[in-house]
């Protein structure tokens, strides 16, 4: 058993492994353009010989945390055939993904999962989930006047991107985007666009939408204040000839949209989506911006059996400008820990989807209650999202 990365002629043995797994069928035309951005050294494989046995594609990716940009690997097509399975093969792969991720500094890993309890034996933990709306016409919220206009069919890159950075800027786990990601994974995946203009001509929000079925489907509701938001739901609103409600997703979960509208009684659900991992557990605390204007210290002892460079105990303290030293303790003697946890509660921490004391209360952090709290006031309050899949 041999693992390496694919060669560029084994385009055709990944694209076949992936139908099989997905259970899709790519056109002639499909594996022309797939096969023209195919990058082999993205991809990983398990090969007995030269039969490809399993593969994984290793994404590198950005992405925003506290206000700040961390490097990321994501992780996805991860695949096998049914003959291999329970042979080990996806453990040995997701190993040596995080030792890649971590010698190219990717101190943080997202997945979507096939399965949250298979990925959480190897240390990544759901960091995102996003409400969906569906809202019938009677229950739009009103039609307001607006100084400004809504411009359809808006594709411009840098006015779409310059929106979604200040909106996803606020939010832990949401990725910078290039230009060719808009093109490829975000712009190609909707069938209409909006943009609202102040009466400055300034952008001010945007929406990537559907129409089927008399239903208005958007994935993607952008805005940069409330002016903006009222004048993309006055637009919606004058579908109403021609739909009879609005599927909303990808919706954050601190939004406030069903108490603004005139009959909150609307379908709301929350779905699991993303899950996050920390691939390098000093680096990333390092790199992490945690409350400035205090100073603070602690120790954290660590579990993470498929990365063994985080497994230990560790002495986290930091300055007043919430910038962290980090050093590894010697895990015998008379050092004992502040607090005890496993790298999948931390990654949740951290990406500020569960707080220091609720995981504490879930028995999913261990210790010192002091302590606990002492960790609460280190880390900032923030919402996670993910508005992207890969």
């Amino acid at each position: 058993m041999e693992i390496r990365q694919l060669k560029p002629d084994e385009f055709d043995a990944s694209t076949k492994l992936s139908e099989y797994a997905f259970q899709y069928t790519m056109t002639p035309e499909q594996k022309e353009t797939s096969k023209a951005h195919f990058e082999p050294e993205r991809f990983w494989g398990i090969f007995e010989g030269e039969e490809l046995q399993a593969k994984l594609t290793i994404l590198p990716f950005q992405v925003y945390l506290q206000g700040g940009i961390l490097d990321m690997g994501g992780i996805a097509g991860v695949a096998t055939w049914p003959e291999n399975r329970r042979k080990g093969h996806v453990s040995t792969l997701l190993k040596h993904a995080l030792q890649e991720m971590k010698n190219k500094g990717q101190t943080l890993s997202f997945l979507h999962p096939f399965s949250i309890p298979f990925y959480r034996k190897f240390g990544w933990e759901l960091y995102a989930e996003y409400k969906k709306y569906t809202i019938p016409v009677k229950s739009f919220p009103p039609k307001v006047d607006v100084p400004g206009k809504v411009t359809r069919d808006v594709t411009d890159i840098p006015t779409l991107d310059s929106m979604y950075q200040s909106f996803a800027g606020r939010y832990n786990g949401t990725l910078v985007r290039d230009e060719a990601w808009w093109k490829r994974s975000v712009l190609q995946e909707y069938g209409y666009s909006a943009v609202y203009y102040s009466a400055e001509g300034e952008p001010q929000g945007y929406v990537l939408y559907k129409l089927q079925d008399k239903k208005l489907v958007c994935d993607e509701f952008v805005y940069l204040n409330e002016e903006a938001r009222s004048a993309l739901w006055t637009f919606f609103g004058n579908h109403d000839s021609r739909i009879e409600q609005v599927e909303l997703t990808m919706v954050p979960g601190d939004d406030q949209l069903p108490f603004m509208l005139p009959d909150p009684r609307v379908t709301q659900e929350i779905v699991p989506y993303f899950m996050a991992r920390i691939v390098d557990l000093k680096s990333f605390m390092e790199q992490y911006s945690f409350t400035a204007n205090r100073e603070a210290e602690l120790t954290i002892q660590v579990k993470d059996t498929a990365a063994p460079w985080n497994e230990g105990l560790w002495k986290l303290g930091v300055n007043g400008q919430g910038k962290a030293d980090v050093v590894q303790l010697p895990s015998t003697g008379a050092a004992s820990s502040d607090l005890s946890t496993d790298i999948q509660t931390l990654s949740a921490l951290f990406m500020g989807y569960k707080r220091p004391q609720e995981l504490y209360r879930m028995k999913r952090l261990d210790g010192d209650p002091v302590k606990a709290a002492l960790l609460e006031s280190m880390i900032p309050a923030g919402q996670s999202l993910l508005m992207d899949f890969f």
